[in-house]
């Protein structure tokens, strides 16, 4: 899952990160409004933690452009303002909850999670589809009962397409999800490709059906 942090306290911007890193989230920073516009305009992103403080704009304006955008981000405003008019303003504006300054690494990391179930998965840790199930909690998928073994990568591109089926999602897009900003620099996508084939190699030798669809020219998708 892909989470944009901005916050213009740069060490607890990269402690956040850190954090989320490891539990397999994949972070990107932005410190200013001008950077975090640039970022929301053009990607999209599974959680934003936003501060409202910035130095050079009220991250409250950046939940009106998210909503005038029409994206379907989540966002947790994480902001040493504790006032009710704040929450109030945040929420209305579309955010999804709330999160004070101090606050303990693992408290923000379960926020998060709850935010991405919500937004994805309808709440649920549980996903299943026909054979396949995955709980998004232990990160582990099953097809007919059997544990597939599937790398971090794996999971997580399975999750994004199974998250978008019968959508088809550019190779662009793909890499975004599964490496943040560092997509941008990128000769090239083969990884993509090697990812594919490995999934669906153990998704078959598992017992499960072919729903991963190469549409040439454009990218990958999740038939159902």
């Amino acid at each position: 899952m892909k989470v944009l942090i901005v916050e213009d306290e740069i060490e607890l911007a990269q402690s956040m990160a850190k954090f989320l890193g490891s539990e397999s989230f994949i972070c990107e920073q932005a410190h200013y409004y001008d950077t975090a516009l640039d970022k929301i305009t053009v990607h999209d992103y599974d959680c934003i933690l936003l501060d409202i403080s910035l130095p050079d704009g009220n991250g409250l304006l950046l939940l009106e452009k998210l909503k005038a955008l029409k994206k379907n981000n989540g966002v947790i405003i994480v902001s040493a303002k504790n006032s009710i008019d704040d929450k109030i303003n945040g929420l209305n504006l579309g955010a999804d909850d709330y999160l004070a300054k101090p606050f303990h690494m693992a408290e923000l990391a379960a926020r998060v999670q709850a935010v991405v179930r919500r937004r994805l998965f309808n709440g649920r840790d549980i996903l299943e589809f026909n054979e396949i199930k995955i709980d998004t909690a232990a990160m582990a998928v099953t097809i007919s009962e059997k544990a597939v073994p599937l790398t971090r990568k794996e999971y997580e591109l399975l999750i994004f397409l199974l998250s978008n089926k019968n959508k088809v999602i550019s190779k662009n897009a793909i890499a975004e999800h599964l490496t943040g900003d560092i997509a941008e620099v990128m000769d090239n996508f083969d990884f993509i490709y090697a990812h594919i084939k490995n999934l669906k190699k153990k998704l078959a030798d598992a017992g499960c059906p072919d729903y991963i669809k190469t549409i040439y020219g454009l990218g990958y998708k999740f038939t159902t």
